[in-house]
């Protein structure tokens, strides 16, 4: 997280963040027009392992970046970002493409502004991105701002990948309560090729199926990710999403009960002990959504046939030897033994004494040999779909589930802590669904097309050792 202290277009304090791979410099403050009520929050940006691929998933990796102010120490909020006027920094040649809080609507500064903004690289090219003095503009005075007012603000960045539109294949793949092997040829979720054989189509056509492209986390949510979260919230709402059971069990190690000092000593580790509670929550203050069990199936798989028995990484192959870990907890946490060249995942079989999820891209990181197979990424490059922590998708067997319209988080929550986001399934998790497995399950959990917990943990189960989330946009 990156705090400015400032009179509004003036004075500066702040400290600085890091997230796995990812850095955001301190802000500074320029002002653009006091007329119009609009500035520059101005930053360094840059991460490691980017890229932009001109051939085979032809995708992209980008960051989402989002603001958030508070005024006199008050409760932090997002910031209006203007749809057009950010300017690119210096470095990598960088594109930035606004989201708004309702991408199906016209931007409006007031009502439908710019909740975050994805920057990526402009032509392809792979290796660290660095964006020096990116600037994104901010309409102060449509969030109600007067010139010379006291503002803290902050800014968070999220590593995300583009899945691209089009169609591709749901089951297929072998394992428990799989779907009927189908492909999704359409973005019209209540047409025929829109949904799986044999499931109750949604109700709505904008339900998402997975064949529009989206932007997925290339990570799990980390415990410094959630630690940042936690910090900005009122402690009230930060009580509420703060796990107390149990602490510190299954390397978990968020502590603190107060606002401003929550800590970890595993950063970059993904965060466990999540309620589906806490992961609507966080993808509603980050201004992204959760998503649905179609679009987990292509995020792993891509455009490419089903496999039988594949995982995230598109083989049926898999690691089965207990690793064990160097420099445990340290933002270089690695793979000390047994790391294999057919396929890298957490799970029963490999855990050994672990004890817990590992860091997020760990085995991407691990010696010379980082394909898609070693490292365990999927077609489009993201980390960890099969083992380590559970996804947490919303489900298309469950009138809950498939009453989900693909809404975005407005970065704003419920005075109480929970998501305040229409038609997304509730506290009582009905509707959510586990995939992909964790470091406690069996193997063939980490399968692409096993449904297993579809159904058979109950709906309100609370944050386990084992489930974690990642949060997708359109």
């Amino acid at each position: 997280m990156r705090n400015t202290l400032l009179t509004l277009l003036l004075a500066i304090f702040c400290f600085s963040l890091t997230a796995n791979n990812i850095n955001v410099t301190p802000p500074t403050f320029t002002n653009g027009s006091d007329a119009e009520g609009y500035g520059y929050v101005t930053f360094d940006l840059s991460w490691e392992n980017s890229w932009r691929l001109s051939s085979g998933a032809s995708n992209w990796d980008a960051a989402w970046v989002f603001v958030k102010y508070r005024v006199s120490g008050g409760a932090w909020l997002p910031a209006n970002l203007h749809n057009t006027g950010h300017i690119a920094g210096t470095g990598t040649a960088a594109d930035i493409t606004v989201g708004l809080v309702d991408d199906n609507a016209a931007f409006n500064a007031t009502s439908n502004p710019g909740i975050g903004a994805f920057v990526y690289r402009s032509s392809a090219g792979t290796g660290t991105f660095t964006s020096t003095g990116l600037k994104l503009r901010w309409d102060y005075g449509a969030d109600g701002i007067a010139s010379g007012t006291n503002v803290e603000v902050t800014v968070f960045a999220i590593e995300m990948v583009r899945v691209l539109e089009g169609a591709f294949n749901v089951g297929g793949g072998g394992g428990y309560g799989a779907f009927t092997s189908t492909t999704i040829s359409t973005g019209d979720a209540t047409a025929a090729g829109g949904y799986p054989t044999g499931q109750t189509a949604p109700a709505n056509a904008s339900w998402p199926n997975g064949y529009n492209g989206f932007y997925c986390m290339k990570y799990e949510v980390t415990q410094q990710q959630y630690v940042d979260f936690l910090n900005t919230l009122t402690q009230t709402q930060a009580t509420a999403r703060k796990y107390t059971l149990n602490p510190l069990n299954f390397r978990y190690a968020i502590t603190g009960s107060t606002v401003g000092f929550y800590a970890t000593t595993n950063p970059n580790v993904a965060c466990n002990n999540l309620s589906w509670a806490d992961d609507a929550a966080y993808a509603d203050w980050s201004g992204l959504r959760p998503m649905t069990e179609l679009e987990f199936e292509k995020a792993c798989r891509g455009d490419q046939a089903a496999v039988s028995g594949e995982y995230a990484w598109g083989t049926a192959g898999a690691a089965g030897s207990a690793y064990t870990l160097s420099d445990a907890g340290a933002t270089n946490e690695g793979i000390a033994t047994n790391y294999n060249t057919t396929g890298n995942a957490v799970y029963t079989a490999t855990k050994g004494s672990i004890g817990g999820p590992v860091r997020v891209g760990i085995f991407a990181a691990n010696g010379s040999n980082t394909g898609r197979v070693s490292s365990g990424a999927s077609y489009w490059g993201i980390m960890e779909l099969s083992g380590n922590v559970y996804e947490r998708p919303v489900m298309i067997d469950k009138a809950t589930g498939r009453a989900f319209t693909g809404t975005h988080g407005d970065g704003l929550l419920a005075s109480n802590g929970d998501a305040n986001t229409a038609a997304w399934p509730g506290t009582d998790a009905v509707g959510a669904g586990w995939r992909g497995g964790a470091w406690t399950t069996s193997l063939n959990d980490l399968r692409v097309s096993d449904r297993i917990y579809t159904t058979n943990l109950p709906d309100s189960t609370p944050g386990l050792a084992t489930s974690g989330f990642r949060a997708v946009r359109r």
